[in-house]
């Protein structure tokens, strides 16, 4: 099984791709190097290869369902709530966003190539699905953390901070969550602002790749999911009880 990240460029922004595939023992490994592509067409070309005609699932950081002409869908609203509180609310989607159809024609064309929604599932069971995910919310989850790891936005040496803390944070939990990520290496932090945001959008689709892991491997018996087919949706990991203290800090 395969298991795919998609950092969705929304309007014209490259996007970050990666692949974990399962082993015989039930762990992830990297099934290629991360990358960025800018275009659609480019992406599902990098599906394709990637997999072929094999089972997988596809996580893109984007709405891809949006049935509402204007205001908040469903699991827009939903990640406020729950997540608000930890800088974890996500952009609010409709119609008439600039964006919109872009990321509606990506999950069309997922679709096209049998990529059905999976807002629910049947843990492990093969298939070829896609889901809509948030990296933010599951970085809170996953890594147990108080609040999002700022690594967007900032002064340049702020970020080049932030972002060597997400990626350690993969390098050190990831391999002990459950399915774990084995032999799991990453570029290092750059120092320029260009290269920092490749890295960014790169390790935000191995983000996606784990929470599709996640899900396909729990449902929700380890996962929630904010919306519906009919809404739209965002599939979180659920990890920590949202009320309690976090059990994992950012490395110093």
């Amino acid at each position: 099984m395969y298991c795919l990240g998609i950092d969705f460029g929304w309007q014209s922004q490259p996007s970050g791709l990666a692949a974990l595939h399962f082993t015989g023992d039930k762990t992830l490994q990297l099934a290629c190097p991360l990358e960025c592509r800018s275009e659609p067409s480019d992406i599902l070309g990098w599906v394709e290869a990637v997999v072929g005609e094999a089972d997988a699932i596809v996580a893109v950081d984007a709405p891809t369902l949006i049935p509402n002409a204007t205001g908040m869908r469903v699991p827009d609203r939903e990640a406020h709530r729950l997540f608000g509180k930890y800088h974890a609310g996500c952009y609010p989607a409709n119609l008439g966003r600039p964006y919109a159809q872009r990321t509606l024609d990506l999950g069309l064309q997922l679709e096209a190539h049998g990529f059905v929604h999976a807002d629910r599932l049947t843990p492990r069971q093969p298939g070829r699905y896609q889901i809509e995910v948030f990296p933010h919310p599951a970085i809170v989850e996953l890594f147990g953390l108080d609040r999002i790891i700022k690594y967007k936005k900032g002064p340049l040496a702020d970020r080049i901070r932030e972002l060597g803390r997400y990626r350690e944070l993969m390098l050190t939990v990831l391999p002990h969550l459950a399915p774990p990520v084995v032999n799991l290496e990453l570029p290092p932090v750059p120092a320029s602002g260009t290269a920092l945001k490749a890295l960014e959008d790169r390790l935000d689709g191995l983000l996606c790749a784990y929470v599709a892991a996640h899900w396909w491997y729990w449902g929700l018996e380890r996962n929630r999911v904010l919306g519906s087919r009919s809404d739209g949706y965002i599939v979180v990991p659920q990890l920590h009880n949202l009320e309690s203290p976090r059990s994992v800090k950012l490395p110093q």
